[in-house]
């Protein structure tokens, strides 16, 4: 079974779940002229052709979104809060149907959908919510005058995400934008576009106003980069490679446009020998998650000389234990790339680095037994630390392994890298973990422990991984415009002062 099915032009069966292929535009579904093709990475079956918009269609959208903000914006921030609870019951009570689509079209695992990634999207709009019906400054006192600091909406914002975990990335952006009063035009992954047509309805479903959302599809170079150089829109939040981010950014500069970019890492796993050792092996063959295809995931692995034999001979012996297979398959560990263009730049960098020297402890080329797209995780090691393989992001599943002597040297390889968006440390004494996360160059540090942050932290990169910080009130810092009144205790009117 294929697991799709066109049972019109605009509606497709994927999974047993009927998902349109139109863009969502002030309340009702558009159609374009022009379709691309929707291929699943699981066995490179088409699942669809897809509505691709371009100016006509992003236009439209905007236009939408900047008719629809002024009765949105007007709203309680308890209103707006409401209206997004409802968006989140939403997509609790599809949240499987939301899971068989995306691993279908992404090639994620079924089982990690189920459950975590679909119950964060539903999460998503819910913490946010919350923290709009809290959020305030106190008004502040400056020699007799009173100072009220407000956030209000700044407009229409525009969100472009990945495919790696396409709903849920685009959720986190979408869920504080609406909270904060502003409407939103949403380009969702060409790779992996389905989900958030299912979203388009769960909104419509939740009575969320025409306009406030709006969904338009297509290829980067064509709705991406006609919505990040509208003139229409106030704030622009992007994740994605660094290389778009450059267009993106310049795109977006004429209009003056605020950016918060999420971009690549390249992010170290130190491993000292006093850490839990079992833990070390555990983390390090977690990072084969999502066939490796996740920006925080820690693909650079420093270990200390006096650890290294045993700790390399003992992870080479549990990734062997991984699974590859179909994602819809709970058993399955590792699944395939997102696309034959991703399969073939993941490839390259093996490639390359075999013929610079570097040793394949496991892996190294494709799953010749499963065929497609199917990468076996790969162990590289004897890799220079100037070299391709150890600076540039992969986003695939291969992990480059490298000896440190000093707790100096550990933060300085650590360090050597353009990008940081995470780190993770791992000691058992607690005085060097504080020095050493200290010492590390990144927006999250984790010690001894992985991928745990709570949505109210900070989330974010330094350096090439990205500009800004969303997650709490840092994302409603971003997508309000902050408004500073100050109001003099003198030149009120004696009688209205005297009446109030």
């Amino acid at each position: 079974m294929s697991g799709a099915a066109t049972l019109g032009q605009e509606t497709i069966d994927v999974e047993g779940v009927l998902v349109d292929t139109r863009h969502w535009i002030d309340g009702r579904r558009v159609r374009s002229r022009t379709t691309f093709a929707d291929l699943s990475p699981i066995d490179e079956a088409v699942l669809g052709h897809i509505s691709a918009g371009g100016t006509a269609e992003v236009d439209a959208a905007v236009a939408a979104a900047r008719r629809a903000f002024p009765a949105w914006r007007a709203l309680s921030a308890d209103e707006r809060a409401h209206a997004l609870e409802r968006v989140a019951d939403g997509i609790d009570a599809r949240a499987d149907e939301l899971a068989r689509v995306e691993t279908r079209d992404n090639g994620s695992l079924l089982r990690s959908h189920r459950r975590s990634v679909m119950p964060r999207v539903g999460h998503n709009f819910r913490f946010f919510a919350q923290q709009v019906r809290t959020l305030m400054h106190p008004d502040r006192e400056i020699r007799g005058h009173r100072e009220r600091i407000t956030y209000n909406p700044s407009g229409v914002t525009a969100v472009i995400t990945p495919w790696n975990a396409p709903l849920m990335l685009a959720t986190w952006r979408i869920g504080p934008a609406l909270a904060s009063g502003n409407t939103v035009v949403f380009k969702p992954p060409e790779w992996a576009p389905l989900t958030a047509s299912l979203l388009a309805d769960i909104t419509s479903d939740a009575g969320l106003p025409p306009g406030v959302l709006n969904i338009v599809q297509g290829l980067g170079p064509d709705a991406g980069a006609a919505l990040a150089g509208h003139r229409g829109i106030r704030r622009l939040s992007f994740t994605g490679s660094v290389p778009t981010a450059g267009k993106v950014a310049a795109a977006a500069a004429p209009n003056i446009v605020p950016l918060s970019l999420e971009l690549g890492g390249k992010s170290p796993l130190v491993i000292f020998d006093d850490a839990d050792f079992e833990l070390a092996v555990s983390l390090a063959v977690e990072q084969f998650d999502n066939a490796g295809q996740v920006c925080l995931g820690a693909f650079r692995i420093l270990v200390q000389d006096t650890l290294y034999n045993r700790f390399i001979e003992a992870v080479v012996d549990r990734a062997r234990q991984l699974r590859q297979g179909d994602p819809r398959d709970e058993s399955t560990d590792v699944s395939a790339l997102v696309s034959r263009q991703h399969f073939q730049r993941v490839s390259g960098f093996v490639e390359r680095a075999r013929a610079e020297g570097a040793s394949v402890v496991l892996g190294g080329g494709p799953n010749t037994e499963l065929g497609g797209l199917y990468f076996r995780p790969t162990i590289l090691t004897n890799v220079s630390p100037d070299s391709e393989i150890v600076t540039e992001e992969v986003f695939g599943p291969v992990l480059t392994v490298q000896t440190f002597g000093t707790e100096e040297q550990a933060i300085e390889m650590a360090n050597d890298t353009r990008f940081g968006l995470a780190a993770t440390l791992l000691t058992g004494e607690p005085e060097r973990a504080e020095r050493v996360s200290a010492a590390l160059d990144a927006g999250t540090v984790w010690v001894n422990c992985f991928f745990v942050r709570d949505l109210g932290a900070p989330f974010g990169g330094n350096g090439h991984s990205g500009i800004g910080r969303e997650g709490g009130v840092w994302s409603f810092d971003y997508y309000s415009d902050i408004k500073n009144t100050v109001f003099s205790p003198t030149g009120w009117n004696s009688e209205q002062k005297g009446s109030r």
